[in-house]
């Protein structure tokens, strides 16, 4: 009787494997082919994410090697994005400065997220003079343009991986608060939510079970489209010489060490960290696009 339960859950538990393998199939296509912009721009992150990933094996050098014999060479068989004015290799140097830039986007945006979505559903919900002290603590802090208040975040502190990550999430706190608090107004007041205030249910419960999941969906395009304006801010940052310091390789450091008489004898080094930058924020813009389509539900009336 044993051996029989065993085996019958055994069945069970593989059928629902593939029961779930299958549904995940399904879905997976089902987005691909009512969303194939969406779905290259997924194809180009994941090409990104796996070379950051496992950089140590996809790169050729070490990123920090120098070869004075061997500076400012063009590409070649040896060197496939040619070198630097150190004579380093710039795919290596690429490749590693796409993993300094992921790390610092999603610790960025992860955090501004977490925050914007507490502080909103706080404001929304309890609204009196809750809402009216974060409201202008956030119309305080969206006075400053994004990039200058980012800017002197780091100024004020060492520039290091997660100062800058920690900058640039304090500059995207306020419009996740705002979208977050939207949400929440509008949820509160549905029929279901005031049934459970009715019934006992303390403040906490309603905003975690009842608020919060109708959240999760513009939280998630909001956080899309946020990786790509955090890559930019990064690269920014790196190119004014506050981002991440060296000898770790960055995009922006990269294209800020390319000075004039190096643009002119060596474009390649300028060419490359833009084609990179250009591609993972492509690619970001494309899959958030296809997620709004499909996670919002206004949208979804006009899809075919």
């Amino acid at each position: 009787m044993q051996e029989t339960a065993s085996t019958v859950a055994e069945e069970f538990e593989a059928r629902s494997r593939r029961s779930f393998s299958a549904r995940a199939l399904g879905t997976i296509r089902k987005f691909c082919a009512r969303k194939p912009l969406g779905a290259i721009g997924f194809a180009l992150l994941m090409l990104m994410i796996f070379s950051a990933l496992a950089a140590p094996l996809v790169a050729t050098h070490d990123p920090n090697e120098q070869s004075i014999k061997e500076r400012l060479d063009p590409s070649s068989m040896d060197h496939w994005f040619g070198t630097d004015q150190f004579g380093r290799d710039l795919f290596s140097r690429v490749v590693y400065g796409g993993r300094v830039s992921l790390r610092v986007a999603f610790q960025a945006v992860i955090v501004a997220k977490v925050f914007g979505l507490v502080l909103g559903l706080v404001s929304g919900y309890f609204g009196g003079k809750t809402d009216l002290i974060i409201q202008r603590i956030v119309d305080i802090q969206m006075a400053f343009p994004r990039l200058i208040l980012t800017l002197a975040i780091v100024a004020m502190f060492s520039p290091s991986l997660n100062n800058v990550a920690w900058a640039i999430a304090i500059g995207t706190i306020p419009s996740t608060i705002r979208v977050i608090r939207a949400q929440a107004l509008s949820v509160k007041e549905m029929d279901y939510v005031e049934a459970a205030r009715a019934l006992g249910a303390s403040p906490s419960r309603i905003m975690a079970f009842h608020i919060l999941p109708q959240c999760w969906a513009p939280l998630i395009i909001i956080a899309s489209a946020s990786l790509g304006a955090a890559i930019l801010t990064e690269t920014s940052l790196s190119f004014l010489g506050l981002g991440v310091p060296p000898p770790a390789p960055t995009w922006g450091g990269m294209l800020s060490g390319a000075s004039q008489q190096y643009m002119e004898r060596a474009p390649w080094l300028v060419i490359w960290p833009g084609v990179a930058i250009s591609v993972i924020v492509f690619g970001f813009n494309l899959f958030g696009d296809a997620l709004r389509d499909v996670l919002d539900p206004r949208l979804r009336g006009s899809q075919g």
